[in-house]
């Protein structure tokens, strides 16, 4: 969709991904495009294995996409294909090559990154990684780097967070396409 400019809502499990994407999808009016492993997870069931991720993968872009249809100049994802390749790569090793390209290839205008300095809250799905929350994050990082992706690092209190990221869209939707 042309002028449609994409933000993703990204980090670690448990610090706030899915609420922030829908309350800037609420405030900007638009729509947004909730994690697919979430919802793979909840209709297979743990464990999830290598085999799951190209599933998983094909899930997020045709959820994504779905959201692109509906969207109005905004479209907000709670995660995109670089959360797979990130938990793809800790869980496994590895990630299949064509996912890595594509989350190059569909790399967002902007991605907010939610540190995970926040009490980790049990949200009803399989996390398992609590303690893990800072290697995760660090991993977040890398991948971002590597993409040249355009990142506004969130930390802080919920309303920081919120606030910070509330600003960070105004600024990107302020600029030149």
């Amino acid at each position: 969709m042309t002028g449609l400019r994409r933000v993703v809502v990204t980090g670690s499990e448990c610090t706030g991904k899915t609420t922030l994407a829908a309350e800037l999808a609420a405030r900007f009016r638009t729509a947004w495009s909730p994690e697919f492993a979430r919802e793979y997870l909840d209709g297979k069931g743990p464990p999830l294995t290598a085999a799951d991720v190209e599933p998983i993968a094909r899930g997020q872009v045709a959820g994504e996409e779905a959201a692109e249809r509906r969207a109005r100049g905004l479209l907000v994802l709670d995660t995109d294909l670089l959360s797979t390749v990130v938990y793809a790569r800790h869980y496994y090793g590895t990630c299949p090559e064509w996912i890595v390209r594509a989350a190059r290839e569909r790399r967002a205008d902007l991605y907010l990154l939610l540190h995970p300095d926040v009490p980790w809250i049990a949200d009803g799905a399989k996390r398992d990684r609590p303690h893990a929350r800072e290697r995760l994050h660090g991993l977040f990082r890398e991948v971002l780097d590597d993409l040249g992706a355009r990142v506004v690092d969130l930390r802080g209190s919920w309303p920081e967070r919120g606030a910070r990221a509330v600003a960070a869209v105004d600024e990107l939707l302020a600029g030149p396409q």
